[in-house]
């Protein structure tokens, strides 16, 4: 009897064994699908994100190049006055450098094709180094000149020759020229400078980014002046002096919710407010920096009164024990542990504000702005304007130039996303 109990008990750990380790074993398969879920949309997610960066890559490196055309120029002094250097006929000069390597040229139609080869800058280009090398004046040069967007795209591959002469956007005569220039090394490409210093153009060949550079540069300062500060102190306010009632409870439920109204009300709002009613000018970078100011005030107040919960309130405890007051307790013992989350919230929020558009664009800085400015109430764009602007142009060089503009903005963007990492990495050692 006391055998068949002992064998009815062993039996029966056997069968609980069993069942846990099936019960086991199911969880270990759910655990390794879970993995490999996991890691399938990590690499997923990878996979569209590296996607995305060679299309950009792919279509806009190129832009960071420009074809130049060498031209041998006679500074013919019956054009050219040494008196009067602005009233010269640049151009001529130029057409008869063109005419003097194609002297078969002589329809009107064929030399307006053959003089289109170069860019209509060519004509300044030359001016300035005449202006610079008076001595030269009755001699002749030889100068680089920009090449026409056409020539630029075929020099870059992006014009199939194979495709038939009506849908090419140069045809077969103009292709000759070209390659006879080619074979006489008259053209190159080098570092496209013109697209780091020069303004907006309807020419692509010289459409550049310094204008909207130094527009989103002064829009940012704006923002960031009026923003931290005034962020930094709502947040304070709110987490550390402002009582526990129903008036607080409502004004943070309203920040919160601030922080996912679309940003094209913001823009409705500065439209509204600074433009119709203060009667603020359109299109400069001092609205614009109040716009997105009430844009990223509620992401800094939050990411703000986040960094001073994450402080212990044994902090707070030691700085009223030694017999601080609370405004001291909180500017020399809370704030200094707070800072590198506060400044990491300031800089995500200035990021957010480099890459909008929508805000931008209902106070007028979509505008085409060819000067570059030298001021807050000067007339500007700001670098996604500009990239929305080229983006709807049909030009091929256009899309190129867009491509390479979102480059530079995705720098922009990494760099100050490294700069925060730096200054909370910095400040949490030093504290």
């Amino acid at each position: 009897m006391y055998n068949l109990k002992e064998l009815n008990n062993a039996q029966g750990r056997v069968r609980t064994i069993d069942i846990v380790k099936k019960g086991l074993n199911r969880r270990y398969r759910k655990e390794r699908r879970f993995r490999i879920f996991g890691c399938a949309a990590v690499i997923i997610s990878l996979s569209f994100l590296s996607l995305l960066f060679i299309s950009i890559i792919s279509n806009g490196y190129t832009a960071f190049l420009q074809t130049m055309v060498r031209l041998d120029v006679f500074l013919d002094t019956r054009v050219i006055d040494k008196d009067n250097l602005a009233d010269a006929n640049y151009s001529k000069l130029i057409h008869e450098a063109l005419l003097s390597v194609y002297p078969d040229v002589t329809k009107h139609n064929d030399r307006r094709k053959l003089y289109g080869l170069v860019s209509t800058s060519a004509a300044y280009r030359l001016r300035t180094f005449v202006a610079k090398n008076r001595h030269d004046i009755g001699t002749r040069i030889q100068i680089w000149v920009p090449a026409d967007d056409d020539v630029d795209m075929l020099m870059k591959g992006y014009i199939d020759r194979d495709t038939p002469e009506s849908q090419r956007r140069i045809d077969d005569r103009q292709l000759a020229w070209v390659d006879q220039l080619v074979r006489q090394g008259q053209i190159k490409k080098v570092f496209n400078m013109t697209f780091f210093t020069a303004g907006d153009s309807r020419e692509p060949e010289l459409a550049g980014i310094c204008g909207a550079l130094f527009g989103s540069f002064y829009t940012l300062i704006v923002t960031l002046v009026l923003s931290f500060p005034i962020g930094g102190a709502a947040a304070v306010y709110l987490e550390e002096f402002a009582p526990k009632n129903r008036w607080t409870d409502i004004i943070e439920v309203n920040i919160n919710n601030l922080a996912a109204v679309p940003s094209i009300v913001f823009g409705l709002l500065g439209l509204a407010v600074f433009l119709n009613f203060f009667g603020l000018p359109r299109s400069v970078p001092l609205v614009g920096g109040l716009v997105l100011t009430l844009m990223t005030l509620p992401t800094i107040i939050i990411a703000s009164r986040s960094a001073l919960k994450a402080v212990p309130s044994s902090i707070r405890e030691a700085g009223l024990g030694i017999g601080a007051s609370k405004v001291q307790m909180v500017a020399h013992h809370v704030l200094p542990q707070a800072l590198p989350g506060m400044l990491t919230g300031t800089i995500i929020g200035m990021s957010q504000a480099l890459g909008e558009t929508a805000p931008l664009l209902m106070i007028g800085m979509v505008a085409f702005i060819v000067d570059i400015p030298s001021g807050f109430t000067d007339p500007s764009t700001v670098l996604p304007v500009q990239i929305y602007l080229w983006a709807d142009s049909p030009e091929r060089a256009f899309l190129e130039k867009t491509s390479a503009a979102i480059m530079v903005l995705l720098v922009f963007l990494m760099v100050m996303n490294g700069v925060a990492i730096f200054l909370r990495k910095r400040f949490e050692k030093r504290h």
